[in-house]
């Protein structure tokens, strides 16, 4: 049993050639993407955390404006930590009718308990 070199080596750039054209090779997310994302996300929940603690923002204002920073980084978190950006359209659509599916139920059980009437 002897090792052709020449099959070798073509086997070789086969598998190197097969790495380049994967999709996860070409839409790596570098180090310094995941921090200045961490970052934002930080901001983001600061702001939810202060939306909520001071008291001169109007109660009418505080659901909408913390149900759009929750979609906000919903789609962040999706897009970049799940690599939902590269994936396909359906999967896309998947998550998409899960955060309206969230905001529909977070409200329907909002006005369940009588919160928007007061």
């Amino acid at each position: 049993m002897s090792i052709d070199n020449d099959t070798t080596t073509t086997d070789t750039e086969a598998v190197v050639s097969q790495h380049e054209d994967d999709d996860l090779y070409h839409h790596e997310i570098s180090d310094r993407t995941y921090v200045l994302i961490a970052l934002v996300l930080a901001v983001l929940t600061a702001m939810e955390v202060a939306a909520t603690e001071i008291s001169s923002v109007p109660e009418s204002l505080l659901v909408p404006t913390l149900l759009l920073l929750m979609a906000v980084k919903f789609f962040v978190v999706v897009s970049y930590f799940m690599h939902l950006k590269h994936d396909a359209a359906l999967f896309k659509f998947g998550f998409y009718i899960g955060l309206a599916g969230a905001i529909v139920l977070y409200s329907v059980m909002l006005t369940t308990f009588h919160f928007f009437i007061n």
